[in-house]
């Protein structure tokens, strides 16, 4: 593992400091936390981004979607979808069901 130095602006530092002394965790492991989540947000849009701005490149050509192929998917997953199935709970008194 790396250390980095960070500067805060003073808020940020204190409200930091607040939530670890609550939560009684560690500040380094709720900002290690907080920028890899941040990062992640970040490689999903880059991502999006990418595939959106394909799609729009090639919207119309012959490496668009197939109208037929879409159709096709929609239909199947239309008829596969599987209903949710129900399971008692556990007490005998209780009639309420609950999602497996």
């Amino acid at each position: 593992m790396k250390n980095f130095h960070l500067p805060l602006p003073e808020q940020t530092y204190d409200q930091l400091r607040a939530v670890s002394a609550k939560t009684k965790i560690p500040a380094t492991i709720i900002a290690r936390e907080a920028i890899d989540e941040w990062l992640k947000r970040q490689l999903r849009q880059a991502r999006h981004d990418a595939i959106a701005a394909y799609a729009k490149e090639v919207a119309g050509t012959e490496f668009d979607l197939d109208p037929l192929l879409l159709a096709a998917s929609e239909e199947h997953l239309l008829a596969t979808t599987v209903e949710p199935t129900f399971r008692k709970t556990s007490s005998k008194k209780s009639t309420r069901r609950t999602p497996k």
